[in-house]
């Protein structure tokens, strides 16, 4: 017997996870036509004003790697030397090759001549990825939404063709999961801790 549509959803959301790219299958492709339909649910978020202020970047293939280069650079270019991690540097340079499918979520900023707050535009591409990330559980698909503060470096955001008011929030590693990877598990607090009702 299939589940109502709301007990559908609910187990839905509830079965998403942060799966990070190094348990993403590097070698299997995400279908165009698939990746295609998971974008275009992310374009039905609510926004104000209808502004629709997101703009994905995709990067597949060799692209991966060019993506990987500018945010060691970026991270080179934007971190003092008391901060500056090896580690971290490496990791940049790995996470964009491991994950078959990259998506830079910008912020493209209309706000209707600076009628709506920046921050409602980039709660609306928040939402979009929302809507993303449930899509692609949906069909199968596992994904990691990160945003290193080296997104929003002027080297990086010209190199994605931004204008000053255009925001990067994050990069969603997309792909099929590994194999043999365990789905995590996880809980939340009681609602009880976090509603307040009033009547």
């Amino acid at each position: 017997m299939s589940l109502p549509p709301l007990a559908q959803v609910s187990a839905l959301l509830r079965h998403r996870r942060s799966i990070k790219p190094a348990d993403l299958d590097p070698h299997r492709v995400v279908e165009t036509e698939l990746l295609t339909q998971v974008l275009e649910d992310a374009t039905w978020a609510p926004n104000h004003g209808l502004t629709e202020p997101w703009l994905f970047h995709v990067f597949q293939g060799a692209a991966r790697h060019e993506l990987a280069e500018k945010l060691q650079q970026a991270y080179r270019d934007t971190t003092p030397a008391t901060e500056f991690r090896e580690d971290k540097l490496a990791k940049m340079g790995q996470s964009p090759r491991q994950a078959p499918v990259v998506i830079a979520a910008v912020m493209k900023r209309h706000g209707a001549g600076g009628k709506i707050p920046e921050i409602e535009e980039i709660e609306a591409v928040a939402s979009a990825l929302q809507n993303l990330q449930i899509s692609a559980t949906a069909a199968g698909l596992a994904g990691y939404w990160s945003s290193p503060a080296v997104v929003d470096a002027p080297e990086f955001k010209r190199w994605l063709g931004l204008d000053k008011a255009d925001r990067c929030v994050g990069l969603i590693y997309l792909g099929w999961p590994k194999a043999d990877l365990s789905w995590p598990r996880s809980i939340r607090r009681p609602l009880a801790e976090k509603v307040i009702w009033h009547s």
